[in-house]
């Protein structure tokens, strides 16, 4: 069938920070096929309008709209901004050819299809049914995206509905589903599709993706760049940057379920301390998922009385002990609306301004942070809006404190507002293999602070010594670094050594055996747990200078190979190890028993972190590994800061912050600081030095941002990989080059 069109504007360029509209066209629909099932579309009188727009020089809007409407000029998820408003002029149009900054955009009308080329190659081809909701896009190699929660990386030759929760039957290995309407290629390319709700069906060569809502209101976001960094950036600019979270959130969370007192509550604290295991917040379960937790029954803000006889002297207590407190919370069944609501809608029960004052009032009294669990059924935007109130009624509650609230739900735009975990996983080897590949997955889904339970929440006969420490090891290196799980007391870091795994809290005929007596008097695992906080707790500086770097960029903290070596096959398939930000390579054990881990290192030069073996990429390696050791690599030209040992992220020390420098290779990383509690470097109050390594004349320049306000640290040691010696010194305000000896 041919279409007619009419023109209603073109402008000429795009501008790389704001919005302009490229061009706006009218065709005529076609009558659904009947066998869809789908109400015919709502166009009137069967006429669509086809509206391009540039959100940016490499993001492009695609919108489809009925003629007598416009399409939606804003979608679920993403950061409010005005949108260009279409002006009708007639005229008829044919299929063009439209210029965009550096790209060319071709229209043809019958199928109707977009295709975006650079330098005469084809970026993207993307094809509309106007007799249906589907979207048909080119694949040219793997493709990664759809959140978290499917069951592998690569989603060609899969079929995945947008689904959300702990769907069986394989949520205790991959985790509960969020799902996400968004797709990225290692080759430069995301598509974002203003749907929340529908299934992506792919190929080797084609992506479709088919929306369940009968509407011709369609609004695709087709973002470009050089790269999957380019592409994320993009991605963050729609959806929303990840937020700065409080650096404690950074630090070790130890989660308790079934308590048997205030003493015990309290004992917990003081064995950390005192063992010198270093430690950030504790979580507390509520009752119903568990006989005796913090409140009284799913729902409930009342503290239980049996174990928090005196609530606010407790969370003094354990403030003075510098520990965060984080409450479990289940929603009500009828939550709807958001903190901003007024007069009458804002006084139903279970209005987001009703249920966030419970919240509030346990904020005043000290509580930090919040655990939100369940919501699996609510709709989408209901999961948006929750997100959405925990960060916002936070910073309405106490302006100048960074909200925390760890999630099991979500959508597009989660990293503004929260983190996520990837719900309750089963305690096997199996599931540690496909949890390491669904973080991967969730950072290339724009989902930066994310986290599993370490060791897995559901124990089974495989919940092991060995098991534990390996998933701890890799713990140490997520995001969100929490124990949690059933038989809480063998979470702990020194659980495995007391003789009693005290509440089990699971059943079936092996759990009378289980654990054996021997795993109960297992010293080493606190020793190899205390190895991998005190490196946790050295590396926050990177840690946090990479969350800092994420914020301004919108590139995760766990960043797929991909990432880094589009154009290496070996890298972009990898699944099982990832870049923690830009300097080190994590390769998880997860195999019983394991001597050897074959790790692939991409080309260039790298340092095995613990050895100080030198080693090339482009290569795989068998790293022997015994229980202590999880495989780490640095790239070559890496500054990393290193922080004395600390017991808490804010625990003041005597001695200097160490920058290693690992040559081989020019480098440069920017060293970030700031409170790691309050909003004040919004406001200039931060510290921030850029340093440059120079690798052929070993020359190590820090050169401090003017901007900052913060002042600068007395001292800094600086050291070489390759050297035992080390030099202390000061770093003026105009910075500082020196040059360090071979």
């Amino acid at each position: 069938m041919r279409k007619s069109f009419s023109r209603r504007s073109v402008i000429a360029g795009a501008a790389t920070a704001s919005a302009h509209l490229l061009f706006a066209a009218r065709l005529k629909a076609s009558i659904l096929n009947e066998i869809t099932g789908l109400s015919p579309l709502s166009a009137s009188p069967g006429l669509l309008d086809l509206t391009l727009t540039a959100m940016s020089a490499d993001a492009l809007r695609i919108g489809i709209a009925p003629a007598t409407a416009y399409a939606h000029d804003h979608e679920l998820g993403l950061v409010d901004r005005p949108w260009p408003a279409s002006l009708e002029r007639s005229g008829p149009v044919r299929a063009r050819t439209i210029p965009w900054g550096r790209y060319t955009i071709r229209i043809s009308a019958d199928p109707l299809s977009i295709n975006v080329l650079e330098n005469g190659r084809v970026r993207q081809a993307i094809q509309f049914e106007e007799n249906s909701t589907n979207i048909h896009f080119s694949l040219d190699g793997p493709i990664f995206g759809t959140g978290t929660g499917a069951d592998k990386m690569d989603r060609r030759s899969t079929r995945e509905g947008l689904v959300n929760g702990q769907v069986p039957p394989d949520y205790r290995t991959f985790g509960a589903r969020v799902q996400l309407p968004w797709v990225v290629s290692p080759n430069g390319w995301g598509i974002l599709i203003g749907q929340p709700q529908g299934t992506f069906e792919f190929t080797q060569n084609e992506g479709i993706f088919r929306g369940v809502e009968a509407t011709s209101t369609r609004n695709v976001f087709l973002l470009l760049g050089s790269s999957t960094s380019d592409v994320l950036r993009e991605y963050a600019r729609l959806t929303g940057f990840p937020h700065m979270p409080p650096r404690w959130a950074l630090g070790y969370m130890q989660s308790h379920r079934t308590l048997a007192s205030r003493e015990e509550v309290l004992d917990v604290l003081r064995t950390f301390r005192e063992k010198k295991l270093p430690c950030d917040a504790v979580i507390y379960l509520g009752t119903g998922f568990c006989p005796s937790g913090w409140n009284i029954g799913h729902g409930s803000f009342t503290f239980n009385e049996n174990v928090f006889r005196d609530p606010p002297q407790m969370i003094r207590q354990m403030h003075n002990e510098h520990f965060q407190v984080v409450l479990h919370v289940v929603p009500p069944g009828d939550l709807h609306g958001s903190i901003t609501d007024n007069g009458s809608a804002s006084q139903s029960p279970g209005d987001a301004v009703t249920y966030w004052q419970k919240h509030a009032a346990l904020q005043m009294i000290g509580v930090d942070g919040w655990w939100p669990d369940e919501g699996d059924k609510f709709s989408v935007y209901v999961r948006f809006d929750r997100n959405r109130m925990y960060y916002e009624g936070s910073r309405q509650t106490v302006p100048d404190r960074r909200p925390f609230a760890l999630h099991r739900n979500g959508y597009i735009g989660l990293q503004r507002y929260g983190w996520l975990w990837s719900g309750d996983t089963a305690s096997t080897w199996r599931t540690l293999r496909a949890q390491i590949m669904v973080g991967i997955a969730a950072g290339l889904s724009g989902i930066s602070y994310w986290g599993t339970d370490i060791g897995g929440f559901a124990p089974t006969p495989e919940l092991t010594p060995e098991l534990y420490l390996r998933w701890f090891q890799w713990a140490a290196f997520c995001p969100c670094f929490r124990g949690h799980g059933r038989a809480w007391h063998l979470r702990l870091p020194w659980g495995w050594s007391t003789g009693d795994p005290g509440p089990k809290e699971v059943e079936g005929d092996w759990v009378a055996s289980w654990p054996p007596v021997i795993d109960l008097h297992r010293n080493d695992v606190e020793e190899i747990c205390r190895k991998y906080l005190n490196l946790r707790y050295q590396l926050l500086p990177y840690l946090y200078s990479t969350v800092s770097q994420g914020h301004e960029t919108g590139l995760p903290l766990i960043r797929a190979l991909s990432i880094g070596w589009p154009r290496d096959d070996k890298a972009v398939a990898s699944d099982d190890a990832y870049m923690w930000g830009d300097q080190f390579l994590v390769a998880p054990v997860y195999e019983k028993d394991a001597k050897v881990r074959n790790v692939y290192l991409p080309p260039g030069e790298w340092w095995d972190f613990w050895t100080s073996a030198r080693l090339t990429g482009a290569h795989t390696f068998s790293r022997p590994v015994d229980l202590e050791t999880l495989p780490l690599f640095v790239k070559a030209g890496a500054i990393v800061p290193f922080d004395p040992i600390r017991q808490f992220s804010g625990e003041a020390v005597s001695e200097p912050i160490t920058l290693r420098i690992y040559p081989g290779a020019d480098g440069r990383f920017t060293w970030y600081n700031d409170d790691g509690t309050s909003y004040a470097h919004e406001h200039g109050k931060f510290l921030r030095v850029e340093c440059v390594w120079q690798d052929s004349d070993r020359r190590l320049a820090l050169k401090p941002d003017p901007k900052g306000l913060n002042s600068l640290p007395e001292t800094i040691r600086i050291e070489l990989a390759d050297s035992k010696q080390s030099k202390v010194i000061a770093l003026p305000r105009s910075g500082i080059s020196l040059i360090l000896p071979r």
